[in-house]
C-alpha cells in the first residue's frame, strides 16, 4: 500500500555550524513519519496507547546521501516493508524536494508490546490493528 509521504520543512535549530541539517535529526524525523504512517493506517499513537499498545524501536539504520539545510522542504516517504503480527520494519527515502535530490535512505524495526514491554501478538488480541498492518504492508515479491 503506497501512503503519501510525510512533508515539512528544515527548521534552524536542526542546522549545525556547517548550515546542514545535524545527522541525528534525521532520525528524528523517521519517528515523525512512523506517527504519521500510524495515523494513515487508522492506528494513531494516543489511540493505540490507550490499549495498551507501544511499538519501541529495535534497530535504525541511516545512511546518508545529500544534506538537508535550513528551509529546504523535504518529504519522508515511508513503506511498510514487513509485518508478522508481532513485529514491522520500515523502509523510509528522505527526499530533498528543494534540491531535488535524495538525502538519506533508511530502515527501522519494531515490536509491539505492552507498556510493560510484554510482547503482543495482534491477530489474536487485537484482530482490526493487525488487518490494518497486514493490509498494508508491501508484497516484495517473495
Amino acid at each position: 500500500m503506497k501512503f503519501e509521504p510525510y512533508r515539512r520543512k528544515a527548521y534552524y535549530y536542526e542546522t549545525d555550524r556547517m548550515d546542514i541539517v545535524h545527522h541525528s535529526n534525521y532520525v528524528r524525523w523517521l519517528e515523525e513519519a512512523r506517527i504519521d504512517l500510524m495515523e494513515k493506517l487508522g492506528c494513531p499513537f494516543t489511540e493505540t496507547e490507550k490499549m495498551g499498545i507501544v511499538s519501541p524501536v529495535l534497530s535504525v539504520e541511516t545512511h546518508y546521501k545529500y544534506p538537508v539545510r535550513f528551509g529546504d522542504e523535504f518529504e519522508v516517504r515511508c513503506t511498510l516493508s514487513k509485518f508478522n503480527g508481532c513485529a514491522f520494519e520500515l523502509d523510509y527515502e528522505i527526499y530533498n524536494i528543494t534540491s531535488d535530490k535524495l538525502s538519506c535512505t533508511a530502515h527501522s524495526s519494531h515490536c509491539f508490546t505492552t507498556s510493560d514491554l510484554k510482547p503482543i501478538r495482534l491477530k489474536k488480541h487485537f484482530p482490526d490493528i493487525y488487518e490494518k498492518f497486514f493490509d498494508a504492508v508491501e508484497d516484495d515479491g517473495n
